[in-house]
């Protein structure tokens, strides 16, 4: 939805592809055209990039957007289509081999003189050699995948009697997701912040940063509340984090967008973990801060266009956060929850955006990542923006199904976060302190924590009228915190 959307407003007509599950799917139903592609499983139909540039062709497609994931960051594809005469909409790919793959993208870095977390430059070729590996490095370790990223094939492992299943379920689960179980191992640094830098290309050797997205709020290494810019990140710090992944991209001969993913210590020391060689998830909440379209800038970059931008043109200002709406039940373990959407009630008013792919009555499949929705506040700092979000949040109802709604009420609530003290192991801390809360307390005070938080992650279920949280304002202003 979101590049059908930039597309229209370009003038250019779109062609949608679809599963038999996505059938009635909402980008099928905003496409000029749409073509079914397979049955539901991923290798039949969103994995097939020979049926996908076979409509192309009889369709008369000029180029292809990948979007997020699937075929995003398939070298063989890219390549693919050039040889079909189509464009992709992404880069070359020889810079996808190159930085694409998490392995020789550590390689490029130890060129560009980046520093990074220790750990294998190679794909590892067996249990044996990760345990090699790892004893050169030390405990505790990550096993990750070579081809892939959003989690998946990731294992953490704390000593050597873990190591070979880890490597058996992170290999066979990257081999799923991204049709290769190359995987290689990384030094495990406690308590980091998650840093991303964007940046956009031309093919005429223009590239710039766009600012950073602060991303360490994730749940078993998935992303689930993102900002822009990071409350902790100083003018000094992202120019040098930003020229660092200006030379990376610059030395693979990058073109259109991508980001250079760092951790960050206390000390503002960072440090390269990967590059994402595709348009993010997240990047709406540096859309808001810098007032560019991305997609806009992806699509008449591969027109040939150059930026048009120089680097100091770039600004930030304001805040975004952006929470990633799921199909889960944070009662059970956070498991997907597919079904019918029965009700959906979407928040609006002043700073907020959502790129949303689901109606009421659609019927959300269990095939494919959860997520229905990306909600975006904007505002002029951290703290009204997050304000802003719990405000949004109070409106926003989905019936039918279970979501993480309730989830973000906690986060945007607790001080720590409010304070940005927050690191890649905040949230799985949050929900180990609420747990051991209901555990700790009496019986009959048990009963009474349980219910609130039971309460905030259904909010979205509530009924007509149902006290969501109490007004700042006190009780003059409690009708603000009730939903009509």
């Amino acid at each position: 939805m979101r590049v059908i959307r930039a597309c229209h407003e370009m003038g250019l007509r779109t062609v949608a592809v679809y599963s038999d599950s996505d059938r009635a799917a909402l980008h099928v139903l905003h496409a000029d055209e749409a073509y079914r592609l397979g049955p539901a499983p991923a290798t039949e139909s969103y994995l097939r990039g020979d049926l996908i540039l076979e409509i192309a062709r009889r369709t008369g497609a000029d180029a292809i957007h990948p979007g997020y994931g699937f075929l995003s960051e398939n070298a063989d594809f890219a390549e693919a289509c050039v040889a079909a005469s189509v464009i992709f909409i992404g880069p070359p790919a020889s810079a996808m081999r190159m930085l694409g793959s998490k392995t020789r993208a550590r390689q490029a870095a130890d060129a560009a003189a980046m520093p990074r977390v220790p750990g294998s430059v190679t794909g590892l070729g067996s249990v044996e050699e990760a345990l090699r590996v790892a004893s050169e490095i030390g405990y505790p370790v990550m096993l990750k995948a070579a081809a892939g990223g959003g989690g998946k094939g990731m294992r953490a492992v704390v000593s050597p009697e873990e190591l070979a299943s880890a490597y058996a379920a992170a290999g066979s689960e990257a081999l799923r997701s991204f049709g290769s179980g190359e995987l290689y191992l990384e030094k495990l640094i406690e308590r980091p912040r998650h840093i991303e830098i964007q940046l956009m290309a031309d093919e005429y050797g223009g590239c710039l940063y766009l600012g950073e997205r602060e991303c360490s709020v994730q749940r078993r290494h998935q992303k689930v509340i993102e900002e822009a810019p990071s409350a902790v990140v100083s003018d000094s710090l992202r120019r040098r984090m930003g020229e660092a992944a200006v030379r990376l991209a610059l030395s693979a001969a990058y073109v259109n967008a991508g980001t250079v993913e760092f951790l960050v210590d206390a000390e503002e020391n960072f440090y390269f973990l990967e590059m994402n060689t595709r348009l993010q998830v997240e990047h709406p909440v540096t859309e808001m801060v810098t007032g560019l379209d991305l997609v806009h800038m992806q699509l008449r970059i591969a027109m040939g266009e150059p930026l048009g931008l120089k680097q100091e043109e770039i600004r930030l200002r304001g805040h975004a956060l952006e929470c990633r709406i799921y199909a889960e039940d944070p009662e059970n373990n956070f498991f997907p929850s597919p079904g019918l959407i029965t009700r959906l009630v979407q928040p609006a008013g002043p700073g907020l955006r959502e790129d949303c792919a689901v109606y009421e009555g659609w019927v959300v499949p269990l095939d494919y990542d959860p997520m229905l929705s990306k909600l975006v506040a904007f505002a002029p700092t951290r703290e009204m923006a997050i304000d802003r979000m719990l405000r949004a949040l109070d409106e926003y109802a989905i019936g039918g199904i279970k979501t993480n709604i309730g989830l973000f009420h906690r986060i945007l609530m607790d001080e720590d976060f409010r304070a940005a003290r927050i690191d890649t192991g905040y949230l799985e801390r949050l929900l180990d302190r609420e747990a051991a809360a209901v555990e700790a307390a009496v019986p009959e005070d048990a009963a009474a924590v349980a219910a609130a938080l039971f309460a905030a992650s259904v909010a979205e279920k509530a009924p007509i009228v149902e006290p969501v949280r109490e007004s700042k304002w006190g009780a003059a202003g409690r009708q603000e915190g009730v939903r009509s």
